[in-house]
């Protein structure tokens, strides 16, 4: 991204890093597709007297709401909000749409652009006034048990989708004070920075009837009787670009996971007076046969040393780099640099097609293997206040709870972080303590601090 837009927290995202977005989105549309979602695209704006009709909603994000207040040099009867997130938008619409259980389950989702007026420390893809990737889910529901099956599934969704991208996380109900405004609970996905702090990745809520009721959107039962139906919302950001740039990258640059990555090989041809040409040649045909097995390859042709276009692509992260000289040339085979490992193996020539997918495939399992490992020796359990007390910062740290907001608040203050809430699904505890009352822990609770 470029930085440099004269809009505090607002960026321009840039074509390589775009490419790498596009990617990741699409892979997640297919996921919903997969599962019987339907892609639809709402307005921006939306009416002050929508955004405020679910008190509790808007009064979560009352200080974070941009608005539209005049069309020209007229001063709108009415004020319109930048949308900070769309339920507002489109609940409204439902209530149009649903008329019967035969128009149920009824699931939705956009990528869209929303807007929220942070006050914190605005960062690039983590803290943004303009989220550029927003991705929200919308479902409606008969039943309780219907929504709350599509909980489920939509955890399962982004579990898969984050397994992919080699991003670790954890599953955890929020707290009550830090759940979804005008939800029943919210389960959040966190993953882990390289600087110890916890990142929220991704969120699924149980509406339940709450949004139902504000906006009247009900549905003739079987038996003729009209009822509200459950709801159910999950949404994704640009911080999954963020956390899988961070968790992954190293001091050289990115390192993408190949199946994202906007050019899987970069072929580098290495000139030499008298075989230019053949070099060149042979460059080309690398490109043309991978390309045969539907590699995204790119030769390298631009007039710069060998050192400086290695150095170049490895900032950009691209999973594999065959260099091409006199020697290769001469002897039929290729050096392949994997930028995970970051070492040099040659191979003939003719191996390149079954080796390239090969090598793909072992780099996107090493990058989570990796991860996964790094992300497990970073989670602390302890019973310790003292021991909690040192660690919250290192990473995260799970502990016993009473199950108080008392004590949960106090936590917050004496250790140091964010209570992240207890794990999804919901399991027995191992600790027999809260170490801030002492009484019986009921729940497993983690804290973190947090981005």
């Amino acid at each position: 991204m470029d930085v440099r837009y004269p809009v505090k927290g607002m960026y321009v995202w840039l074509p390589y890093g775009f490419e790498i977005r596009q990617r990741v989105v699409e892979k997640l549309r297919r996921k919903l597709r997969e599962t019987g979602h339907e892609e639809v695209l709402f307005p921006t704006l939306i009416p002050e007297t929508q955004l405020k009709k679910e008190s509790e909603h808007i009064a979560g994000f009352e200080d974070e709401v941009y608005w539209v207040t005049h069309g020209g040099l007229k001063e709108l009867d009415e004020k319109l909000a930048l949308r900070p997130t769309s339920e507002t938008a489109i609940y409204p619409m439902f209530a149009l749409w649903i008329r019967s259980h035969a128009d149920l389950p009824l699931k939705i989702f956009q990528v869209v652009n929303t807007f929220r007026y942070e006050t914190k420390h605005t960062r690039p893809l983590i803290r943004m006034r303009e989220i550029t990737t927003f991705k929200e889910a919308h479902t409606a529901h008969a039943t309780e048990e219907e929504a709350e099956e599509q909980v489920k599934e939509a955890v399962e969704i982004y579990s898969s989708f984050f397994d992919e991208l080699g991003i670790p996380y954890i599953a955890s109900v929020r707290p009550e004070w830090d759940k979804f405004p005008g939800a029943e609970y919210t389960v959040a996905f966190d993953t882990l920075m390289p600087d110890g702090r916890t990142l929220q990745i991704g969120t699924v809520h149980m509406l339940g009837q709450n949004f139902a009721k504000t906006f009247e959107v009900t549905y003739e039962t079987e038996e003729g009787d009209q009822e509200y139906v459950y709801m159910t919302c999950y949404g994704i950001s640009d911080r999954v670009v963020a956390s899988m740039i961070a968790i992954h990258g190293d001091e050289r640059g990115l390192v993408l996971p190949p199946d994202v990555a906007p050019y899987q090989v970069v072929v580098v041809p290495i000139l030499k007076k008298g075989v230019r040409r053949k070099i060149l040649e042979r460059a080309v045909e690398v490109e043309e046969m991978l390309r045969e097995e539907e590699v995204r390859v790119k030769v390298d042709d631009r007039d710069m040393s060998p050192g400086r276009k290695f150095h170049y692509w490895e900032l950009k992260g691209v999973p594999l780099r065959i260099e091409l000289g006199a020697r290769e040339l001469k002897e039929g085979t290729a050096v392949v640099f994997r930028r995970d490992e970051l070492d040099r193996e040659t191979y003939a020539f003719e191996e390149l097609p079954e080796v390239v997918p090969d090598l793909m495939e072992e780099i996107a399992m090493r990058l989570r293997k990796r991860a996964r490992e790094k992300f497990e020796n970073g989670i602390f359990r302890t019973d310790s206040p003292e021991e909690a007390r040192r660690l919250v910062g290192k990473g995260i740290v799970e502990t016993g709870w009473c199950g108080s907001k008392r004590c949960g608040m106090r936590m917050e203050e004496e250790f140091g972080g964010d209570v992240l809430g207890t794990p999804y699904p919901e399991e027995d505890t191992e600790f027999e303590r809260c170490p801030i009352c002492g009484e019986t822990a009921e729940y497993t609770v983690r804290i973190a601090k947090t981005y």
